[in-house]
């Protein structure tokens, strides 16, 4: 696993109803891209070292979002998504010098949409473009077909036998370290199109009872028609072979006239399974004028 190196800065909000951790790399004086981790209830951790890419000309911001990470709390309020929204307003207006451009990746995405719809609705500060990666399903029909396809891979042959291996392997007893490494690899190679690239992975964790509120808090959504009154350039990336139906990202994509980047061979982690035609396809959009691309999907 390569190493996490250490942010350019780093520190905890201070215009945030709880303290919330958060890093920034790249050039102190470069474009903004806020940075959005999935979950909920994870935190930022998972997308580095992969995301750097992105801090060579831009000033690459990104923090644990309430209730995970570095950012736990024993603050009793329930985690909904309406207070995350409400973070990342408070986030931006401390640690973005100009309008940023959300980089959303899984549920993160999800929480830029959110963000981008209530922005229409409310006086929060206002983004320039959004950049969705392997979007979340887009409304709760798609999060069934979503979980069952997830669980079914969780169940294929070829997982299995990596667990077996593992099992028979002794590491568990000569290197704990190294068995909790595959053992975390190995819980999430269902996202994978290929289980096999599950390697070399920065493990995470979820609050379940964070992920639980917040996925309630949305009850039965369907973000389309609130997505579709938006007029906001974006960039949706999705793998052919996530979970998550492909028809969810499409429904985005339609909904805010999007481009939409279709990533072959690819499961539900670009940054690990595609990082070449990932990055690509962002710098593409982050360089052409307006937030608008004309060259073709992968």
């Amino acid at each position: 696993m390569p190493p996490i190196p250490p942010p350019a800065a780093e520190g905890t909000t201070h215009d945030t109803p709880v303290p919330l951790y958060w890093r920034a790399d790249g050039p102190a004086n470069a474009p903004p891209l806020l940075l959005l981790h999935g979950g909920p209830g994870a935190h930022h951790d998972y997308l580095y070292p992969q995301a750097l890419a992105l801090a060579d000309r831009w000033r690459l911001v990104t923090y644990d979002q309430r209730g995970g990470g570095r950012s736990r709390t024993d603050d009793p309020t329930p985690v909904t998504w309406p207070l995350l929204v409400d973070d990342l307003a408070a986030v931006s207006r401390e640690l973005c010098a100009s309008p940023p451009v959300l980089v959303g990746y899984s549920w993160g995405a999800l929480l830029a949409m959110l963000y981008a719809i209530e922005g229409t609705r409310r006086s929060l500060p206002p983004v320039r473009a959004l950049v969705l990666l392997s979007p979340a399903p887009v409304a709760q029909r798609w999060r069934p077909p979503f979980e069952q396809a997830l669980a079914a891979r969780g169940r294929a042959p070829a997982v299995l036998a990596m667990r077996e291996a593992l099992a028979a392997s002794g590491v568990r007893e000569s290197d704990p370290a190294a068995y909790r490494q595959r053992a975390f690899e190995l819980s999430v190679a269902g996202y994978f199109a290929d289980p096999q690239r599950a390697r070399d992975l920065t493990p995470f964790r979820v609050t379940a009872k964070v992920q639980q509120a917040v996925w309630d808090s949305l009850g039965d959504y369907d973000l389309r028609p609130a997505l579709a009154s938006l007029s906001l350039p974006t960039l949706v990336v999705h793998g052919r072979e996530d979970p998550i139906p492909l028809a969810s990202a499409e429904a985005a994509a339609a909904a805010l006239r999007a481009r939409l980047v279709v990533l072959e061979g690819c499961g539900h982690v670009p940054y690990v399974e595609a990082p070449a035609p990932l990055w690509a396809a962002v710098r593409a959009f982050l360089d052409a004028p307006g937030g608008e691309v004309s060259a073709t999907s992968g």
